[in-house]
């Protein structure tokens, strides 16, 4: 028996992550930059998170999100920035978060390498 159309679950689209693991990138409109630890294939936080985002810059959740060992003028931080927002970091430099050396191995001007006991 064919289950009827409007009683089947709607598709859920998972699109490619257009940026890596290991790679460091910029943010479109603040300031900072970080290097890649995770990607979710779509937006994974609260609501009460993504509500308190300005709504006229507010990010759409059916794309990849990419949580970032970040760095800005004044600190690092861990940040959660959609892939709409994120741009490739041409600058060359390293990131100077604490917690690279945790994660990351050898830099080459763009990407980190992933530590063996993290990869999986």
């Amino acid at each position: 028996m064919e289950v009827p159309a409007h009683d089947q679950p709607a598709p859920r689209i998972v699109r490619d992550a257009k940026f890596l693991i290991g790679q460091v990138v910029k943010h479109r409109l603040y300031p900072f930059r970080g290097v890649i630890y995770d990607v979710d294939p779509t937006f994974s936080n609260t609501e009460e998170w993504w509500q308190s985002i300005p709504e006229d810059v507010r990010p759409r959740k059916d794309q990849p999100y990419y949580h970032l060992l970040a760095e800005n003028a004044e600190t690092t931080y861990v940040a959660y920035v959609s892939e709409q927002n994120l741009l490739a970091d041409d600058s060359g430099a390293p990131v100077n978060h604490p917690d690279v050396e945790r994660y990351f191995g050898a830099f080459d001007g763009a990407f980190y390498k992933l530590k063996s006991h993290i990869a999986h």
